[in-house]
């Protein structure tokens, strides 16, 4: 992917896109990998990075939903066990089983949990990843021998699926290009651009050089996620708010707080809610909270109240319970959730389903939703987007078309295994560039200047953030990589040390956002 011939395309084009896609999330990758793989001329536009805010930050989980089926919302548990299932068949590079261990203090906990998990793989059907079983107590200490042992009567394990959000997402608009795509990065949308009461494009700001140009469209699609009220006040100033966002705030350990390769899913917190502390990348991540934000930032910072209810509730449930000191990373992400008619309800009690709606001028949006739904939100966005926009019905493929890199015999011990069959071309750029930067995180220069000429990695946030994830694993150890990675993207990309120093700099400041003082 390549920004500037995006842009070039973008302003010499003189017929409208088809559909115009406003967000680089989840959402709205999987939208312009459906538009496109259909045939349709298709064009991303992102304000800040790919997957800046809420699709990097989530719990790395592809699932069903356990504690949706506990709250009766069965459809969404079919369609998320369905999607799961997709996904994995889709990008097995990027998506592994992973086993959960539900560990019991009361004698009833166990058959309880086993029934509600047979009917969650009998949900799945053909497209499980694995049946639950009983587990007695010493099985469960096997499984997981980090796990508080006293009173401990057995537990229950069950299979869902593991991923890497943001890999994912680079993946994504990897796919949309190859289905002939534009997407840029760093572009915001300023305003929506209307002919008598019906929008027909938008004004987009290039973050870098300020240019402003008006691009034509036959269908816009906002799919800004948390943001997405911004953009329908742009089309109906004095709307009612249609997303409420709930913070998700996640720890990273070291791995010898699991010692092991299962997950542990933790069925009774505090606040009722389920928690997670999941094996990922040699940490562990342990998550997650919920919690209604009234303010939206594109940095959402960790309560202390909510660091505390993770170390509280994890640590009931290991044999060491981890400290502040023992936080490796800690990030937060924002849920956009679709505001429901009753105010009054919990944020945990929010529905995860979707929701397509149009506007009088025919701005499409999608609200709410998760990750592992990405492709059925995209299809249901798409199938309304055609519509709206008058275009030809084409059918969606996205049920069986593979993601950039599809590797079915994908060697997850490798940590290049997320670039799939794109690993030879990063060994080959540099024989010499093949070796790991840091002993605590997997960066290599190799990878650094394969983020710039082929995934649109502008800054040293983009790399260390989301190209590879050592922010979200190590921010110690990720202060000190910046400026060797800062200098690498310079060479790379003809930038100065004027350029080297600001980004230094700015990244320093970002990164006190992921460190427990």
């Amino acid at each position: 992917m390549n920004r500037n011939n995006h842009l070039k395309k973008v302003k010499n084009k003189k017929k409208p896109w088809d559909i115009v896609v406003i967000g680089g999330g989840a959402s709205g990758l999987g939208a312009a990998v459906d538009a496109a793989s259909r045939g349709y001329r298709t064009l991303l536009l992102e304000k800040n990075d790919f997957a800046k805010g809420t699709s990097s930050r989530s719990t790395k989980l592809v699932h069903g939903g356990v504690r949706y089926l506990q709250n009766g919302d069965i459809s969404l548990v079919i369609e998320a066990l369905k999607e799961r299932g997709i996904m994995r068949k889709n990008a097995p590079h990027l998506v592994q089983d992973l086993s959960f261990v539900i560990p019991s203090y009361d004698w009833w906990n166990s058959p309880f949990y086993g029934i509600g998990l047979k009917i969650y793989d009998m949900m799945a059907g053909n497209l499980g990843l694995g049946p639950s079983t009983l587990l007695d107590r010493q099985e469960t200490i096997d499984l997981i021998p980090n796990v508080k042992k006293k009173g401990l009567k057995g537990g229950v394990i069950y299979h869902d699926g593991q991923f890497d959000d943001a890999r994912m997402a680079i993946s994504l608009a990897q796919t949309a290009e190859n289905h002939g795509a534009s997407l840029i990065n760093y572009c915001g949308v300023t305003s929506l651009v209307k002919e008598g009461d019906m929008i027909t494009g938008v004004t987009a700001k290039d973050e870098f050089s300020g240019e402003e140009f008006s691009i034509s469209a036959k269908v816009v699609i906002n799919a800004t996620g948390v943001f997405s009220d911004q953009i329908i006040q742009m089309d109906q100033p004095g709307s009612r708010k249609l997303i409420v966002p709930s913070q998700g705030v996640h720890i990273v350990l070291d791995k010898s707080f699991l010692n092991g390769p299962h997950a542990i899913m933790v069925p009774h917190t505090s606040d009722g809610r389920v928690l997670f502390a999941v094996p990922w990348n040699d940490y562990v991540v342990v998550g997650t909270t919920d919690t209604l934000i009234e303010q939206t930032l594109e940095e959402p910072i960790a309560l202390e109240e909510e660091i505390a209810f993770i170390l509280e509730n994890a640590g009931a449930y290991m044999t060491t319970p981890p400290t502040r000191a023992d936080v490796k990373s800690v990030f937060s992400g924002l849920r956009p959730l679709a505001a429901p008619e009753d105010n009054g309800r919990a944020s945990k009690e929010i529905s995860r389903h979707h929701k397509v709606t149009v506007s009088t001028s025919g701005l499409v949006s999608i609200l709410g939703g998760k990750w592992t739904t990405y492709r059925k939100m995209s299809e249901d966005l798409i199938n309304t987007a055609q519509s709206v926009g008058g275009l030809p019905e084409r059918a969606c493929i996205s049920h069986s078309l593979p993601i950039h890199g599809y590797d079915y015999n994908s060697d997850w011990s490798n940590p290049l295994h997320v670039y799939g069959t794109d690993i030879e071309k990063i060994h080959k750029l540099d024989e010499a560039g093949n070796e790991s930067l840091s002993d605590q995180v997997h960066l290599t220069k190799n990878q650094i200047v394969w983020a710039v000429r082929e995934e649109m990695a502008i800054t040293v946030e983009d790399v260390l953030a989301r190209r590879s994830r050592a922010l979200f694993l190590n921010a110690e150890t990720t202060l000190a990589l910046a400026p060797k990675v800062a200098k690498i993207i310079a060479e790379e990309a003809g930038h100065n040390q004027d350029w080297i120093d600001q980004q230094i700099k700015e990244f320093n400041a970002l990164t006190q956002n992921y460190l427990l003082s």
